[in-house]
């Protein structure tokens, strides 16, 4: 009698996030929660900072020049952060970046408490932010891979969504509260105290030297990480090129961020209020998609997931731009905020899973200059093709300009929509 054996059970369909990595490695959940805190005290000093700016000069292009002054560094510091993570100890770079961050926030408390009020020092203090930041993400997005399996990447990721995306809707809600209540000097204060959560995770890591080989210099010492090697590394290989190629045709073609103050006022007859609507939806899809992200683990197809997603970005803005009724202009907002969430996720973990270790953190710096330069190449672009034609055009047009350029994309790097994550080919 021959024997059978059961297939083994399915596995349950998971809907909300997985929390696997949480209760997998103790370190990455302090590293998770730390990042959480200090995202939503970071979301408190930028309104903060930007209310505070207001306050002292009463000129909108004085608070816009903010933007400039964080943007510059995090471009110029993002590839040289990136070389410096795939140079030294990862934790060390980790720890000093975000002890600079911290003793940023003391710096804005003992200004309020000294009754400083210099825009100057504001824009300093902006800028040297985002050197630290610049200098942190690299070494940080880097350690995940070595902190947890390939398996799990997705699910870490899903998490680091949310994380971001809970800084930028909590963060402001309660700065706005603070500052009205308090004043400055407790928005700044409270943003101090929420960053020794991410100094202790930083604190409570092993040492994550880059695994680079043997690799010497004609001298003997063992060479630095070069940004040039970086870049020419991404250059022989189209699967990791292709995830900020879509990236940048989603942000600088079909991101309609800068028309939310025309658009509120043109097509839903709102103010200011509309405005703010229009600007939260966004991130409230993507923290819903972050939220209901269990099923991201089951799929394989990491690519073709990513060109989905990107062209669902773009088929919402494009469908935004024919909406004249408020509820349905939010829901579309908040769909392409959630397909933004799904195509981060995925174009994350092809970077942590198909980048040797001794790669990652240039290639993380090459990601934060793409996630930093291309939305404010993309308010430009829209802004300009708004004044040219019309906001309807700028909006409707850009979308579906995306959803094009994917498919191009799409048709030239055949090889991308078959990336399967059990054999990950950069």
């Amino acid at each position: 009698m021959t024997e059978t054996t059961e297939p083994p059970p399915a596995r349950r369909a998971r809907i909300f996030a997985d929390l696997t990595p949480l209760r997998a490695s103790p370190d990455y959940r302090r590293l998770w929660f730390g990042n959480t805190v200090s995202w939503v005290g970071q979301g408190m000093t930028a309104l903060a900072v930007s209310l505070q700016v207001y306050d002292i000069t009463g000129s909108a292009f004085s608070v816009g020049l903010i933007g400039f002054c964080s943007l510059v560094p995090l471009v110029v510091f993002g590839l040289y952060g990136g070389a410096v993570a795939d140079t030294v100890d990862r934790r060390r770079l980790g720890l000093f970046s975000a002890s600079g961050s911290f003793v940023l926030s003391v710096v804005l408390v003992a200004a309020t408490v000294a009754g400083i009020e210099q825009v100057g020092l504001l824009y300093a203090v902006v800028a040297l932010q985002a050197v630290c930041f610049a200098l942190n993400a690299p070494a940080r997005s880097s350690m995940i891979a070595r902190l947890l399996p390939a398996e799990q990447l997705p699910a870490a990721n899903a998490l680091n969504s949310m994380t971001s995306t809970t800084g930028a809707l909590v963060g402001p809600m309660l700065g706005g509260l603070i500052v009205g209540w308090w004043g400055y000097r407790a928005a700044y204060t409270v943003d101090a105290v929420t960053f020794t959560a991410s100094l202790y995770a930083m604190w409570r890591l092993p040492s994550m030297l880059p695994d680079r080989g043997e690799e010497r210099d004609p001298g003997g010492k063992r060479k630095r990480a070069s940004v040039l090697d970086g870049l020419r590394f991404l250059g022989t290989r189209p699967n990791l090129r292709m995830t900020f190629f879509t990236d940048l045709a989603a942000m600088v073609l079909a991101h309609p961020r800068a028309l939310f103050p025309v658009v509120a006022v043109l097509w839903y007859g709102g103010d200011a209020r509309t405005t703010g609507l229009l600007v939260a939806a966004p991130a409230l899809g993507a923290l819903l998609g972050g939220v209901f992200s269990g099923w991201l683990g089951r799929i394989r197809r990491h690519g073709l997931a990513v060109l989905l997603a990107v062209g669902c970005w773009g088929s919402a803005i494009a469908v935004f731009g024919l909406t004249r009724q408020l509820w349905l202009g939010l829901l579309f907002l908040a769909l392409a905020g959630c397909a933004d969430t799904v195509s981060m996720v995925f174009r994350n973990t092809m970077l942590q899973a198909a980048v040797p270790d001794e790669m990652r953190g240039r290639l993380q710096g090459v990601f934060i200059v793409v996630v930093a330069g291309g939305p404010r190449l993309g308010d430009f672009v829209a802004g300009s093709v708004a004044d040219l034609v019309s906001p309807a055009v700028a909006v409707t047009g850009g979308g579906l300009a995306c959803v094009a350029v994917v498919c191009l994309l799409a048709l030239k790097w055949r090889g991308f929509a078959r990336y399967d994550a059990r054999d990950p080919q950069p």
